[in-house]
């Protein structure tokens, strides 16, 4: 299979004009390896590829894309190239940082661990929106663009008093049933069964290594997963045990191109700890 390119930040840009400024990037002052990344499809453990100098963020030489530039300016660059591209996919956010957030979420993790990004994919969801607002995404982060969304995406049944509402607890105790906030690394797809209205159903799930820290570390454990589900559809979604789930034929086309290795983003602006101390999100590395 194709391996994808490595990362493109401008769409303007031709590829030729951006792989140019990548290679001339990695003659830069941090010299960093850059490996080509893996097809999502693919089993083995190359990472998605690190932009090393504003340059290659921004595939264009500027006087700030310099020896001098450091790592969390280089990451500054991409954030804001990566919203300035996107946003235009995300017409509705539950605040103007929403987008920013999950941005510099993916960029500090890739930047830390790119040994286990795998695969472009970033699945984002705005848990600052109710369960009847389109408000999940998946991003080709490679590319910039938007693969799909936005669509109508299930929150846990503890994170909200009501069915149809915007959730407002998130924890990451076990049993509590509540989505958890945070970042996740995908891992392995696998055949999920569950019970809804006391009826049997199937689909494809997805688990997840919670990254956050104490905000979503216990999410294997607490077998939260991204899966298909019927409760979930064009109008509006019930609520899960804590899964970000989709609806059944969206997960089936989904999950597949996400899992091993890609990253998924849970935000809300109505928990301020975690706002505040999310490792990936507010940190610098």
């Amino acid at each position: 299979m194709q391996k994808p390119q490595l990362f493109r930040a401008v769409s303007g840009i031709s590829r030729q004009g951006r792989r140019t400024a990548l290679y001339t990037g990695l003659l830069g002052a941090f010299g960093l390896t850059v490996a080509a990344g893996s097809n999502p499809a693919s089993t083995t453990d190359t990472p998605i590829p690190v932009a090393t100098t504003l340059e290659a963020v921004t595939g264009t030489a500027t006087p700030r894309a310099s020896a001098a530039s450091s790592p969390a300016e280089l990451r500054a660059a991409q954030v804001e190239n990566a919203v300035s591209t996107l946003e235009a996919f995300v017409a509705r956010r539950s605040s103007d940082d929403a987008l920013g957030t999950a941005m510099r979420a993916y960029y500090n993790y890739v930047a830390a661990h790119p040994e286990k990004v795998k695969n472009p994919y970033l699945y984002f969801v705005d848990y600052g929106l109710d369960n009847r607002t389109p408000r999940g995404y998946v991003f080709d982060m490679e590319q910039l663009t938007l693969v799909e969304g936005p669509f109508i995406v299930a929150h846990g049944r503890g994170s909200s008093a009501a069915k149809n509402a915007v959730p407002t607890r998130f924890t990451n105790r076990e049993g509590s049933a509540t989505t958890s906030l945070g970042l996740y690394v995908t891992q392995e797809s696998y055949g999920f069964s569950g019970h809804t209205s006391g009826k049997l159903y199937r689909s494809v799930g997805l688990r997840l290594e919670g990254v956050s820290g104490r905000f979503n570390n216990a999410a294997r454990e607490r077998r939260v997963v991204v899966h298909g589900a019927p409760y979930v559809n064009a109008t509006g979604a019930g609520r899960s045990e804590g899964c970000p789930a989709m609806e059944q034929s969206r997960a089936q086309r989904l999950i597949p191109m996400i899992a091993n290795g890609g990253l998924v983003f849970l935000y809300s602006p109505n928990e301020a700890d975690w706002a505040a101390t999310d490792p990936w999100a507010t940190a610098e590395y």
